[in-house]
């Protein structure tokens, strides 16, 4: 091994790489290289050496201007400091190294004393290499020093905070993986005048970066290529581009256990809840409750789940999914409840119902139908068998026995008619009957816990002419930067010959990225890359004599037209370009990016389908129309062509038109400027609040019309109710920062919540008076004449609920001094009979079965008394079930009204934007 390959090898990468780039671009630039002599090996005679040179710090450092400048470019990533996915934007941290020859740098080490010297970065000329996806300025520390090396190589370190644009795609979160792009370019200069090589190789960078990392957060750094490519302008021009791509991966540990797994136990809970007994458990209010917890946890977990509005995540999805799924239970259990509780007043079971699901689908879950033995005795058993009884009563012969022996024979079987009827009766408010069986039959069977677990499993894994002609001593940059002197000392006035000529200004623009939106301050941010072309009468050369026809230059050194956008509310803050390019016939080129944040008169009545339409006005500030004229360099078609290709930010906003207009304006003074306006129409993309707004909405309020069906009697449905609104609360609560913030309209979408929240309320107020009149009818006066007219024979027969027939015997029944007549009847029929002539103890036993009887009826008109009422009583349940039917109808017409009248005002709106 050669001495030369182990000073290689014992030398750290980054020397070994910095060597390799002495030893490629030195030669290259030594035979035209201004060596530096010093008088004494020291630094202070070094630096005497290179004052000249610092005045060439303007001009790029080649001595012929097709000389190409090589800028080796590299970085470090020491942290990812996070993502805003609303945004669309990566914040990073990287140390950031160029590394370029400088050929009027170049001394001998040993005459001058060092190898090397670190300057002010000012001193020198810098090349203008910035990162394209860079969206705001650099706020991490300033490094004020460069490295100059004797053979000219001249390294310039710094770091950087990086705020760039990113394509986030989020739709795996939080399993997903980055691939942003860092593309560092000269913003100015073309691919003939700076070339940008990779300094290290991207496993290289990798790896450095993986071990210095000292941020352990949210992303984990995969892994960083690299590549290179000349990206072409309108003109055919080229500049040079080296784009390095960064794949981050999300740690998804915290929101497996805070998100996902909370969520799979509260969608478990759900489940089992169908083992409750619906007809002994107020099921729907559990099923409510779980609701309410799991609106409650999407409220505390909020900070953890990105938004954005170009895709939806797939959490987002099953979230959606988990609280669909427990809505859609929640409304079986109403069902299911009111099938339950109002079968006894149900007509008897259809055929069709009975083969299908009975028999079919019973056996297919395993629930086949009862038996008729097995099914208990009903009503038409106990009627049969009433029948039999009296009927084989009366075949019997008459009894040759005593005549005490024949009235207890007579009142034992009045006691027993009467227990029988007191029987039936309890048995037909419990719901025994077997139509009543029937219907229950029909609901969703009981599930054992084995098909449970089998369920969850399964759910789991789903110019004009007049210039000044310059002369160059010699056909190189120095030589043309001192012609230039004369007309740097012309900066302070506008470039023309004759004060009468005006300076035109073409003007274009690509908007680079649309940020956000603050719909409160009525302001919009975006990203442009603006660019402004004019002509400088004081400067005009010879190509050939000067050795090009072109040069860059310090914008500072130059008049710069003082063109602004009217629009503009805030600070420039990205990134700053220094030069400009300065051509042969006078024309001047002024690149720079802008990140605008701009007034714009915002419209958010259609949110979140809403079009905005904001305006840029270009014109000079100062200058009138004599001085200044303004045109554009590019057509708005073209401008919104480029815009959409060139495109960082796919967020929330959309670019959907551009036009423009060019106009002359009266100024305070009565001369005239002129403006170009630019129209900029941007579309909200609406998924996420389709998502996380309406869909939910919808929900809730589907909830509270089905809650209708609960019956109020044996179900506490205002307390259901006041659930659901607490939980409606808790939702608008969870989802209150995706609303619009702003005082001169009110968004239609906060009008539709405020709607669902009044509708709930008004059913719940409703719901309240209806229970009230349902459980204290037994104390109210009779009902008046005409309210049973209205409510019972015309709204009644209007809602399907006809005033219920009473039969001859149930009036009887119901009557109290009717029943004291037949029990007196009975005891007179009795004392009128003949006397006793058995033994005492027959007599005794008469007496006692008499009084028996007497209470065993006292007994049985009780119960009618207290399962049926009054007949006051009866008419006012039925005029409550009228009232609670006929405002479920105009509730049910209300919501169908009011929603098809919003969703048609958003789409006719949408449609004309």
């Amino acid at each position: 091994m050669t001495s030369e390959d182990t000073l290689l090898k014992c030398l750290p990468p980054s020397a070994q790489h910095s060597l390799v780039i002495f030893v490629i671009l030195v030669p290259a630039a030594l035979c035209s290289a201004v060596e530096v002599n010093c008088s004494e090996p020291d630094q202070p005679s070094l630096l005497k050496a290179l004052t000249p040179v610092f005045n060439l710090s303007a001009i790029r450092p080649v001595m012929n201007m097709s000389t190409r400048t090589n800028v080796s470019t590299y970085f470090i990533l020491y942290g990812i400091l996070g993502v805003d996915e609303k945004s669309q934007l990566l914040i990073t941290y990287i140390w950031l190294d160029y590394w370029w020859m400088n050929e009027f740098l170049i001394w001998d080490p040993v005459q001058c004393g060092t190898d090397r010297i670190s300057l002010p970065r000012d001193k020198f000329w810098v090349p203008d290499i910035v990162i394209n996806e860079f969206m705001d300025e650099n706020t991490a520390p300033s490094v004020p020093y460069v490295y100059v090396f004797s053979n000219g190589m001249v390294h310039d370190a710094q770091p950087v905070k990086v705020v760039s644009s990113c394509n986030l795609d989020i739709y795996t979160f939080p399993f997903d993986i980055q691939n942003c792009t860092l593309s560092f370019s000269s913003y100015i200069h073309l691919v003939v005048d700076i070339k940008i090589l990779l300094g290290k190789s991207a496993e290289n960078i990798t790896n450095f970066s993986k071990r210095v990392m000292t941020t352990m957060g949210e992303w984990e750094l995969l892994d960083i290529s690299a590549h290179t490519f000349s990206q072409g302008f309108v003109d055919g021009q080229q500049v040079d581009q080296l784009a390095f791509h960064i794949r981050v991966r999300r740690r998804a540990t915290l929101y497996v256990v805070n998100l996902l797994i909370p969520s799979c136990f509260l969608i478990t809970v759900d489940l089992f809840s169908f083992l409750l007994p619906p007809q002994t458990v107020d099921r729907s209010s559990f099923k409510m409750t779980l609701i309410l917890g799991y609106t409650v946890f999407l409220l505390i977990m909020n900070d953890l789940l990105p938004i954005t509005g170009n895709s939806i995540p797939l959490i987002n999805v099953f979230f959606s999914l988990c609280l669909a799924l427990m809505v859609a239970s929640l409304l079986e259990t109403i069902l299911i409840t009111n099938l339950l509780s109002g079968s006894t007043n149900f007509s008897p079971i259809p055929r069709w119902i009975q083969v299908f699901v009975l028999q079919i689908l019973g056996y297919l879950v395993c629930l086949p139908m009862k038996t008729q033995e097995s099914s208990g005795i009903g009503s038409a058993d106990m009627k049969r068998s009433d029948a039999v009884a009296q009927t084989k009563a009366d075949e019997e012969p008459p009894e040759m026995g005593t005549a005490a022996e024949s009235k207890a024979l007579r009142e034992l079987r009045s006691l027993g008619r009467d227990l029988r009827a007191i029987r039936l009766r309890v048995e037909q408010q419990l719901g025994v009957s077997k139509s009543t069986e029937e219907w229950i039959q029909c609901r969703l069977p009981k599930v054992k816990p084995s098909k449970v677990l089998f369920i969850f499993i399964s759910v789991l894994m789903c110019a004009p002419c007049s210039g000044i002609m310059l002369n160059c001593s010699k056909p190189d940059t120095p030589s043309l930067l001192e012609a230039l002197r004369p007309v740097f000392n012309l900066s302070a006035i506008r470039p023309v010959t004759n004060m009468s000529t005006p300076t035109t200004v073409d003007i274009e623009f690509i908007l680079f990225g649309i940020l956000g939106v603050d719909e409160k301050a009525q302001v919009l941010t975006t990203f442009i890359k603006q660019s402004l072309k004019w002509r400088n009468e004081f400067v005009e050369w010879d190509p050939e004599q000067c050795g090009s026809s072109w040069i860059t230059i310090p914008r500072k050194l130059l008049w710069i037209p003082d063109v602004v956008i009217n629009e503009f509310m805030g600070k420039n803050s990205a990134p700053f370009v220094p030069y400009s390019y300065l051509f042969s016939d006078g024309s001047v080129i002024d690149k720079q990016p802008v990140r605008l944040v701009s007034s714009c008169s915002l419209n958010i009545y259609n949110f979140p389908f809403d079009i905005q339409n904001c305006t840029l006005s270009f014109n000079s500030y100062l200058h009138r129309v004599r001085a200044v004229q303004i045109d554009q360099a590019l057509s708005s078609e073209e401008i919104f062509r480029y815009s959409k290709k060139a495109m960082k930010t796919m967020g929330e906003w959309e670019l959907v038109g551009l036009t423009a207009e060019k106009k002359e304006l009266p100024a305070g003074d009565g001369e005239p400027y002129q403006e170009i306006r630019f129209f900029v129409s941007v579309r909200r993309r609406a998924t996420l609040y389709v998502v996380n707004l309406l869909i939910p909405s919808c929900f809730l309020i589907t909830v509270d019309l089905f809650s209708f069906l609960l019956p109020p009697k044996s179900v506490n449905r205002s307390l259901f109710k006041m659930t659901l609104i607490l939980g409606y609360t808790v939702f608008l609560l969870l989802m209150n920062d995706l609303l619009p913030v702003s005082g001169n309209t009110i968004p239609l979408m906060n009008v539709f919540l405020s709607l669902c929240l009044a509708m709930m309320m008004a059913s719940l107020v409703e719901t309240i008076l209806i229970t009230n009149l349902l459980c204290g009818s037994a104390h109210y006066s009779p009902v008046p004449r005409w309210v049973r007219v209205l409510v019972l024979h015309v709204l009644g027969r209007l809602v399907w609920l006809p005033p219920k027939p009473r039969h001859p015997e149930d009036t009887v029944i119901r009557n109290p001094a009717a029943h004291e007549m037949k029990v007196s009847s009975l005891a007179a029929e009795d004392s009128d009979g003949p006397e006793q002539k058995g033994p005492l103890d027959n007599a005794k036993a008469l007496q006692e079965l008499r009084s028996l009887g007497k209470d065993v009826q006292a007994l049985q008109l009780e119960v009618e008394r207290q399962l049926d009422g009054s007949q006051g009583s009866e008419e006012w349940i039925q005029v409550g079930f009228i009232i609670d039917r006929l405002l479920f109808g105009l509730y049910i017409l209300f919501v169908s009204v009011s929603f098809i009248t919003i969703a048609l005002i958003w789409i006719n709106s949408y449609n004309t934007s």
